[in-house]
């Protein structure tokens, strides 16, 4: 976008005004695309063994959940990592989705690209990959076997505030 170019005369001066104002309303009619673009991004992963398929919107809301029959199998522990799994994955195709976007309507822009995309890698991280069920390490979402509801550490109790008026006592008498 080029500045308009004052002082020279009247018809340069409204020239490059025009032109200015038309590279304003050009660079807004983009961004406005690029946000109704990346509005309407979804992506949809399923689960490393098919069970589970889950699609999430822009923001990472999940918008269609589904299942299938093998699920009925698993404990629920395994059940919600896969789940989760699946989310993450899923969430995390959003970013490239948005780079892309971003790159083919304001790649000219290298900082609002860096902002858009950053935040969205920043909220949307690569999930960790699977661990194999047979080697015994522990996945996000799973309890131990040693961690059974119930037995967990309650946190300490927050003290009670003190009496934080200045008047060393009741002001009733």
């Amino acid at each position: 976008m080029t500045e308009p170019v004052f002082g020279v005369d009247a018809a340069t001066t409204n020239a490059g005004l025009d032109q200015w104002a038309a590279d304003i309303q050009a660079k807004a009619e983009r961004y406005s695309a690029m946000e109704r673009e990346v509005t309407a991004v979804t992506a949809t992963e399923s689960s490393s063994d098919g069970s589970i398929r889950v699609t999430v919107d822009s923001a990472g809301a999940i918008k269609d959940l589904q299942f299938t029959e093998d699920l009925k199998r698993l404990p629920a522990t395994r059940m919600a990592e896969l789940v989760l799994t699946t989310m993450r994955k899923a969430q995390a195709r959003i970013s490239d989705q948005v780079a892309e976007i971003v790159q083919t309507r304001v790649g000219d822009d290298p900082e609002t690209t860096e902002a858009v995309v950053g935040a969205y890698r920043a909220r949307f991280p690569d999930p960790e990959p699977e661990q194999d069920e047979a080697d015994g390490t522990m996945r996000l979402g799973q309890v131990d076997e040693d961690d059974q509801p119930g037995e967990r550490p309650r946190p300490p109790r927050r003290p009670r505030p003190e009496d934080d008026d200045d008047f060393g006592g009741s002001i009733f008498h």
